[in-house]
């Protein structure tokens, strides 16, 4: 392998279909559908979106990470436009998907996601769910699934012990290769608020740190994060990243992408790590110099 351009945006939310059911606005969805029209349509907008897709693919990457939230409110009529949409951002070989906490919204609608992305959230196996595996050259893309449908106001995430078990077996496998893992998952592993955490990340992290990755991706919090994991055999960087669709948002940055150039050296693997989207304008440009990891 020379070298491998993986690109990484998250958090599209998708704009709810115009023609929108209020017999379908029970409980949770009611408060979300509100916030919609309030305030989050204002903000994320699907003109911004495409621009910045347009831009990622422009740089030719070999692969692409979606970490979650393609929808809002998880609507029946939502997930047949974001099937459309992914398809636009690429094949199912050439992009991997995991889901987030809007994407199983609520419990009614929570297996919609797998049955509208089966060929996104499948491994090398041809079998959909998590944790999976996706190999490409030196490349071990490992998917796994923080969504879970959560009460009004709540936007926790876990893995569970079953998911973790299967993931620690799975990193076991890889033991020895030399294969450059990277670890998708929605929810970040540290987080500020108890109402929007990975409740299992405790549990998460001391599993990486017996079963280290290389990188580890992930959505959720829509601000530009960089915090490392440290372990026996060296810090794990785990890369944030604010929504692909967000602009004029007063608390949290504009929509930005983050691509990573891997390469393998003499003395191991090198990452480099560059970030490319809106500032203060409706522009996309290099938002820092280009660094490593």
């Amino acid at each position: 392998m020379t070298e491998f351009t993986l690109a990484h945006l998250s958090d599209p939310h998708l704009p709810l279909p115009p023609k929108t059911s209020l017999r379908h606005l029970a409980s949770k969805r009611a408060l979300g559908y509100l916030n919609w029209r309030r305030n989050r349509h204002l903000i994320h907008r699907r003109d911004i979106l495409d621009t910045l897709v347009a831009d990622l693919q422009a740089q030719q990457p070999d692969h692409i990470a979606v970490t979650g939230d393609l929808v809002n409110i998880a609507l029946v009529n939502e997930f047949a436009p974001a099937r459309q949409w992914l398809e636009s951002v690429g094949p199912a070989d050439r992009v991997s998907l995991v889901p987030g906490n809007h994407d199983a919204y609520v419990r009614s609608t929570a297996h919609r996601f797998a049955e509208t992305f089966p060929d996104y959230i499948s491994g090398d196996d041809a079998t959909p769910g998590f944790p999976y595996l996706r190999r490409r050259e030196a490349i071990a893309i490992i998917g796994v699934s923080s969504a879970v449908p959560t009460a009004p106001l709540r936007a926790t995430g876990w893995l569970g012990a079953p998911q973790r078990a299967a993931l620690e077996a799975l990193l076991q496998s890889l033991a020895g290769e030399r294969v450059f893992k990277v670890l998708l998952i929605h929810h970040p592993l540290q987080s500020r608020s108890r109402h929007k955490r990975l409740t299992d990340a405790a549990d998460l992290i001391a599993l990486l740190q017996r079963h280290p990755v290389d990188l580890v991706l992930h959505g959720h919090d829509h601000v530009h994060a960089t915090v490392r994991i440290d372990t026996p055999f060296g810090a794990i960087p785990v890369v944030g990243v604010p929504s692909a669709s967000a602009m004029n948002d007063r608390h949290r940055p504009s929509a930005a992408y983050n691509l990573f150039k891997i390469s393998e050296g003499n003395d191991g693997w090198r990452c480099e790590h560059r970030i490319r989207g809106f500032q203060a304008s409706e522009q996309i440009v290099d938002l820092r110099a280009p660094e490593l990891l």
